[in-house]
């Protein structure tokens, strides 16, 4: 007989989210701080790429995690809970967006990795490949995409959003967007053949020239 496995990290976290979530519907309020604790900051950045307003973000933040305590109860279990946060911290983000009459637009930044370091040396230090002509042309490919992503319907800009920012796999986006995985890829492929077609003119214009 085989040995079972044991559970990977992921796995180990959905337990843990799960384990949480029980006792917070069980009364433990300390378990659900627990679950802000855990999840605020990824929150706060994913709102932050829809909100270019700063001062909005802890506030949609915040009614976040107020609606998804209310709301904790109807949780099932059948998404990943991170998942089950994210489609209402969207929805709260677009509401607060919609009281204001304001649109959701993406900062330059939404193309950062979440473990990037701004103290690091890499972010204050020109390296010898960080010319300021370098650092130029990277400003503007990130404005030529933050400008496409903006061009995208909202359902392609979502899916490329939830697989290349949020790192979620197509079946938690599929999840999240409510779709068929068949769905999701599609998306996907057409927001990156879409911004792929803004940014390569940028891509060869800069090859062709000498710093």
């Amino acid at each position: 007989m085989s040995a079972d496995l044991p559970p990977s990290s992921a796995e180990k976290a959905v337990d843990s989210d799960a384990i949480l979530v029980e006792r917070t519907v069980a009364g433990d309020q300390k378990a659900f701080e627990l679950l802000v604790i855990k999840y605020q900051r990824r929150i706060q950045r994913l709102i932050g790429r829809m909100v270019r307003d700063v001062d909005l973000v802890e506030d949609i933040a915040q009614e976040t995690f107020i609606r998804a305590y209310r709301a904790l109860a109807q949780f099932r279990g059948e998404a990943q809970f991170y998942t089950w946060l994210y489609r209402i911290a969207v929805n709260t983000a677009k509401k607060a967006l919609m009281d204001l009459k304001r649109n959701p637009t993406v900062s330059e930044n939404a193309y950062k990795s979440e473990d990037d370091d701004e103290t690091s040396r890499a972010e204050n230090e020109l390296t010898t490949s960080e010319t300021p002509e370098a650092v130029l042309a990277s400003k503007e490919i990130a404005e030529i995409i933050n400008a496409a992503m903006q061009a995208l319907p909202e359902e392609l800009r979502e899916a490329i959003t939830l697989r290349e920012i949020e790192g979620l796999s197509y079946e938690e986006i599929s999840e999240a967007m409510n779709c068929p995985i068949g769905t999701v890829r599609s998306r996907i492929f057409r927001a990156r053949e879409a911004i792929s077609a803004k940014v390569k003119p940028l891509l060869e214009n800069q090859a062709g020239k000498r710093w």
